[in-house]
């Protein structure tokens, strides 16, 4: 059985490896392809409601 050291006291190389190992893995997913684009800052070729010609 290990010794336990806290996380503090562990060597630089250490501390990486464990954090490393906490981190989750993207499984070949690139993260930068996966953000929402802002709605604000889209070209809209076509008013959002339009009007029903029997509403008039």
């Amino acid at each position: 059985m290990e010794r336990f050291i806290p996380f503090e006291k562990l060597s630089k190389k250490e501390q990486k490896k464990l954090n490393s190992q906490k981190r989750r893995d993207w499984n070949g997913i690139d993260p930068a392809t996966r953000v929402v684009p802002d709605k604000r800052k889209i070209y809209q070729r076509h008013p959002k409601h339009r009007s029903a010609p029997d509403c008039e």
